[in-house]
């Protein structure tokens, strides 16, 4: 099938063997690649009831059809396993230059399985993998580990890996990328941890052939000159997702003091403004990517001053700055850099601190730690890491560790996994995308944050949640197969991606094809939950989001969280009886 190369990798690492296997048409066509072939090869792959740092837990790579072309955000990959933090589906997504290369090994999917028999990492090219020992990269950070493998492998190689949070197996532990790239959500460092792999290198030269190289050209032309003459590329370009900072306290709807309130009084200190005024900022950004959102940043005043960082992006600063009330965007930076190194995801890092802060208070733990005290967070990170003292129990995640704690009803997350920041007591459209999303309370599935602060919709109401939730969760689930950045969102509607899809693998698709095409995606996560014993009871909130009104007064009952996602269920199942008829 044009666009891939209809082949995978198979990688075992017990007798460090690895086997070429072919991917059919039909299952490409019923996948288009990333997330359709991910959830396929895992529910096929994984056995029933595998725990997930087991060897037999399958830990999946993908890239899709429009990987290693010209087009715009092409430049990603995405993981998928069994999540040691949910035990449920999990996905991850990255970018930075690792996606093209490992297409260009000529594979449009690995499967690696088994564990070694001591800490190695794997170089993969054209020819295939090679397995070398890591007992000289063992308790090294990621930036120290990726610097090392990167020497070792074939030039032009770009490279995954993990630190000591992998190695240890904590349940938040991420995989880092082109240095501060991350694989963050739901403990995909901890699955490499798990199998003995520090690291992984690709370097791979091959492109597929595309149906309609000349269509290609012309969307990407027609993308360019859309998205470089809009306004909120600018504002990208400019001040990044801290952006986000302004707009969610002027909504109160900014985490505050571990889910207490929604506007943080300092927040200013926090802000795209701030990070603009004090530090040195540099745009920059992945490959044929012309938003460059991320920001190199270097800090000039203060005890950390020098630091030099990609961010701290918006997420990673309502996680430690607004929940934990920090009021220095420079102890933000400072604890990001930490969190990198150690390879663990900034967003379950915040929420596990806020949340001791509030079990010390409650006399559940004997560390000692208050808000807005980042020498305690980067001294609790490193507990957890390390899974020292009280940082063992907290590296089990949030979900067993309220459970062994008796805080299940204090603790904030949903199947496991924390949420984003931004509160579903005011944006109640989140509050649905957050109980219905198969690996937790993810924002990125739907990305539907943006259609309640934009205006597109009432944020306050439930009425046509449901119908609209569904239609920015199914043109996503299109992006994560073909593997697009999610900010593109505002420039591929509909129509583009149904000629993207054509012009690279020659499938023509109507609107609603694709939307049939994308409702069974999104089944195929909730149905392999479903077989792991994660079931619709588990597609709600927290208690204290459903009885808990935020300082500001906003609040989300339950009886309209039931309301949005009994109407969620009946669109996705008479879609879904559609495509069985």
């Amino acid at each position: 099938m044009k666009g891939f190369f209809n082949r995978l990798l198979r990688i075992r690492l017990d007798t460090e063997e690895f086997f070429y296997e072919d991917i059919p048409d039909s299952v490409l066509c019923q996948s288009l690649g990333g997330k359709g072939l991910g959830v396929y090869l895992l529910t096929k792959e994984n056995p029933v009831g595998v725990e997930a740092l087991s060897a037999d837990n399958r830990f999946i790579i993908a890239v899709g059809p429009v990987t290693g072309t010209k087009f715009w955000s092409q430049s990603r990959f995405a993981v998928f396993s069994k999540s040691p933090a949910t035990d449920g589906f999990m996905e991850s997504y990255c970018g930075g230059r690792l996606g093209p290369q490992m297409k260009g090994c000529g594979i449009d999917a690995v499967i690696i399985e088994g564990k070694c028999n001591q800490l190695s990492y794997l170089l993969i090219d054209e020819k295939g993998v090679s397995f070398r020992s890591a007992q000289n990269m063992q308790g090294k950070d990621t930036y120290d580990t990726e610097e090392d493998l990167l020497k070792h492998s074939a030039k032009g190689a770009r490279a995954m890996v993990i630190g000591p949070a992998g190695e240890n197996r904590a349940a938040m532990a991420c995989i880092k990328s082109d240095r501060w790239r991350s694989l963050g959500r739901g403990g995909m460092g901890a699955i490499m941890g798990a199998k003995n792999i520090k690291g992984i290198s690709f370097a791979g030269t091959k492109k597929a052939k595309t149906a309609n190289p000349d269509l290609l050209k012309q969307l990407t032309k027609e993308l360019a000159a859309k998205g470089m003459a809009a306004a909120v590329t600018k504002v990208y370009k400019t001040l990044g997702t801290p952006m986000q900072v302004a707009v969610t306290n002027k909504a109160n709807c900014f985490p505050t003091r571990y889910w207490q309130k929604g506007h943080y009084e300092k927040w200013e200190n926090l802000s795209a403004d701030y990070m603009q005024e004090n530090f040195e900022v540099k745009a920059c950004g992945c490959p044929t990517c012309f938003l460059r959102c991320t920001k190199l940043s270097r800090l000039k005043k203060g005890r950390h001053a020098g630091l030099e960082i990609e961010g701290p992006e918006f997420e990673t600063i309502y996680a430690l700055g607004g929940l934990n009330e920090l009021d220095s965007l420079e102890e933000v930076a400072w604890l990001n850099d930490i969190c990198d190194r150690l390879g663990m995801d900034t967003m379950s890092a915040g929420n596990l601190s806020a949340f001791a802060i509030e079990a010390y208070k409650r006399g559940k733990i004997d560390f000692a730690i208050d808000y807005n005290q980042p020498d305690r967070m980067a001294e609790l990170f490193q507990m957890i890491a390390y899974k020292e003292g009280v940082g063992a129990l907290l590296a089990k995640g949030i979900k067993q560790a309220s459970k062994e704690l008796g805080l299940e009803d204090l603790a904030i997350h949903v199947k496991g996994l924390e949420p984003s920041g931004f509160d579903p007591r005011v944006l109640k459209g989140m509050g649905l995308s957050y109980a219905t999303s198969a690996r937790g309370a993810c924002h990125l599935r739907g990305t539907f944050y943006k259609a309640e602060l934009s205006g597109e919709i009432e944020p306050g109401v439930i009425t046509n949640k449901a119908k609209l939730h569904i239609d920015y969760e199914d043109r996503a689930a299109i992006f994560d197969c073909l593997v697009l950045c999610r900010f593109y969102r505002d420039f591929i509607k509909w129509d583009e991606l149904a000629r993207l899809i054509e012009a690279t693998t020659g499938l023509k698709w109507s609107k609603e094809q694709l939307e049939l095409f994308a409702n069974n995606i999104t089944q195929q996560t909730r149905a392999y939950n479903k077989r792991e014993g994660i079931g619709p009871e588990a597609d709600t909130l927290p208690k204290r989001f459903l009885e808990e009104k935020t300082a500001e007064g906003a609040a989300l009952c339950r009886e309209e969280l039931e309301k949005m996602v009994a109407e969620y269920n009946e669109i996705r199942s008479t879609r879904l009886a559609k495509i069985n008829r």
